[in-house]
């Protein structure tokens, strides 16, 4: 992968294949730039969203967040639930056109168990997972696992994609250089220009699932022949680009320009995804002033979520909520325990006390402040602020969003390219319960990016994990929120919902977390 100056972007853009042979193709503008192909080495919810074009899951998810088969043409448990055995659907073929073979799948979860903080929890409870013949997938449990099939239709932060045994084997800490998968729609290598372009094409041989279409469960029909994400980072850029039929679908619309793309009788503004996104300020915990817990204590208190939601969504209180513990409103886990930790409601001279009583000394704090993603932007201002405030000194870093992704990824010093704090957000449904909460995890080395070590939270985590009765798993999650908010491995920024906007040539979009692209036409 590499860039291109921008004249050679521009060019490539208007000398594009699908013209000349006469294919309209359905133009969609991702939400950050496409830098990483590998949904197992990243997070970067773009690339998980380029991941469900491309690759496809053994089990699906529907809108209501219920895993239905997939690729799988169903399961069988035995041995009190500590033996399933999922038999794979006929017609499965990869982009290279070889079969999918169900030691495709064994290897391809590997891998993904070495990164994913669900895959390591099933992982940690795997006697085994063997293929005995072509489509046969069997997992020996130690103990029992109701949770298997959500766990195998997972959407984030890294779905458990199946590609060939072969890019599995790749060390799932190292990259991938090869993109293949089985899903409606084949990546086109040749025309893939990072900051500028990805291309993806129908795949002809895909055999869609009888049942119908439901989020990521059901019929994958490609409606349409080529598919062209166009990377667009000025939002005004984008939403005149749609306003004038240049592009049909963006994805993540400024707040501020969705009255204006509202007034347009050809555009459509609307809500995909019901449950929205959860974002963090997220700490390294391995290096710098951040390593402190005290450090991290006090920067929990002063930053406030109410600020942070409304630079991010503007006055349009619907559109947000805030400030929220580690759980979304309205599920069975979420509760009050540590909220006022949260920033917000100390004055300014006892954050500075709690700054001055942590040790800090002035030491440098690396913000890695991704510009070119206005959400990321506004929060990363607002941190930048807050933290200047109370007396960090802060080295606000400006970069891209791809940047970020690549960056975050060292355990270096400071001095060496490492890294204080940044800014994301998650899916909010993985903060529907403890089972996934990719930011409360407090497993080390295995952890999402800042690696905090905090055993407490482990232990409780799989206390959850383990427990069967409701009322215990409710206390449970009280006691992880009130030790999240202890350990303090991440500020919770809210919780905001995000609207997309499209052509009214457009038709069909399913709705759920991940914009997919199966089932969407264009006249």
């Amino acid at each position: 992968m590499h860039r291109r100056t921008f004249l050679a972007a521009a060019a490539a853009s208007l000398a594009s294949p699908a013209i000349a042979q006469g294919i309209k193709p359905l133009v969609f503008v991702p939400q950050a730039n496409l830098t990483s192909l590998d949904p197992i080495w990243t997070t970067a919810t773009v690339t998980r969203n380029y991941a469900f074009l491309v690759f496809e899951t053994l089990y699906g998810m529907d809108s209501k967040l219920n895993p239905k088969p997939q690729m799988a043409e169903g399961h069988t448990t035995e041995d009190d639930g500590k033996r399933w055995t999922i038999r794979l659907r006929d017609g499965l073929i990869f982009h290279d056109g070889e079969k999918v073979l169900a030691r495709d799948c064994e290897a391809s979860l590997r891998r993904w168990m070495k990164r994913d903080g669900v895959g390591q929890i099933l992982d940690a409870r795997l006697d085994a997972l063997e293929a005995p013949d072509d489509r046969t997938l069997v997992f020996r449990l130690k103990k029992p696992f109701a949770a298997l099939p959500f766990v195998l239709a997972k959407t984030q932060p890294s779905p458990p994609v199946i590609m060939p045994a072969r890019i599995a084997a790749t060390d799932p800490f190292k990259q991938i250089n090869e993109v293949v998968g089985s899903g409606a729609f084949r990546f086109v290598p040749s025309e893939y220009n990072s900051g500028s372009r990805a291309v993806f094409s129908k795949f002809a041989a895909y055999k869609p699932r009888e049942d119908a279409p439901d989020f990521t469960a059901g019929a994958r029909r490609a409606l349409v022949d080529r598919i062209e994400w166009r990377i667009i980072p000025d939002p005004s850029t984008a939403a005149n680009a749609l306003s004038v039929g240049e592009v049909d679908w963006i994805e993540m619309p400024l707040p501020d320009l969705l009255p204006l793309l509202r007034k347009n009788k050809d555009v459509v503004v609307d809500r995909l995804d019901p449950y929205g996104l959860y974002p963090v300020a997220r700490f390294n915990s391995m290096q710098g002033p951040t390593a402190n817990r005290a450090v991290r204590q006090a920067i929990l208190a002063a930053v406030n979520p109410v600020e942070v939601m409304q630079a991010v969504m503007g006055d349009d209180s619907t559109a947000y909520n805030a400030p929220i513990g580690l759980f979304l409103p309205g599920t069975d886990s979420v509760n009050t325990a540590g909220m006022d930790r949260l920033g917000g409601t100390k004055p300014l001279a006892e954050l500075q006390a709690m700054l001055k009583a942590s040790g800090y000394a002035g030491e440098k704090l690396v913000l890695l402040h991704p510009t070119d993603q206005p959400f990321y932007d506004a929060m990363s201002q607002v941190l930048s602020a807050t933290l200047k405030k109370i007396g960090v000194n802060v080295d606000d870093q400006a970069m891209d969003w791809g940047t970020v992704v690549q960056r975050r990824t060292s355990k270096e010093p400071l001095d060496k390219g490492g890294w204080s704090m940044f800014c994301a957000a998650f899916p909010a449904v993985d903060y529907l319960n403890p089972l996934a909460v990719p930011a409360a995890r407090g497993n080390g080395a295995k952890a999402w990016f800042g690696w905090p070590d905090a055993p407490k939270l482990e232990q409780i985590h799989d206390a959850w994990m383990d427990e069967a009765d409701a009322g215990e798993r409710k206390k449970l999650a009280v006691a992880l929120q009130d030790e999240v908010f202890t350990e303090a491995p991440y500020v919770p920024l809210g919780q905001y919902f995000q609207s997309a906007a499209w052509r009214k040539s457009l038709t069909g979009h399913l709705k759920g977390p991940v914009p997919v692209f199966w089932n969407v036409a264009k006249a």
